[in-house]
């Protein structure tokens, strides 16, 4: 059964990605990481981008930046992740918590357990990144 509706920014196809099928590359914005693309950006034309994020063997911080976009929100699915942010703010986020971080929040990632898996859910699918100095 189909609705029909005013337009929306829902993709318009049925997407369906298996987990045997999944490919994971070191395409996104941490050396440290290896990214799973879930097919979301090419269904929303842009709008959106999921993507499904596993430590490496190698931890870096990321030193301090913000990003520029609409959404950003992480549920984490194993591990978890320590992050700062401006004004003294710790957070550990662990299996099974969320995370929507504003758009111009200036933070840091600390350290990531070595079994840590996320997946992030970003708006536009080009979320920029813009590193400044460390917070006074």
């Amino acid at each position: 059964m189909s609705i029909d509706s005013e337009p929306t920014t829902a993709p318009s196809e049925l997407l369906v990605q298996h987990a045997a099928d999944a490919v994971y590359a070191h395409t996104g914005r941490r050396t440290f990481f290896e990214y799973r693309e879930t097919g979301l950006k090419e269904a929303t034309d842009g709008r959106y981008r999921s993507q499904i994020m596993r430590a490496t063997d190698v931890m870096e911080q990321t030193g301090w930046h913000y990003h520029v976009c609409d959404l950003q929100f992480v549920y984490v699915i194993k591990g978890w992740v320590d992050l700062e942010f401006e004004g003294g703010r710790t957070e550990r986020v662990s299996a099974g918590d969320v995370l929507s971080i504003p758009s111009g929040t200036i933070h840091n990632e600390l350290a990531v357990s070595e079994d840590f898996e996320a997946i992030e859910v970003v708006s536009p699918a080009h979320m920029d990144t813009v590193p400044v100095d460390a917070p006074a």
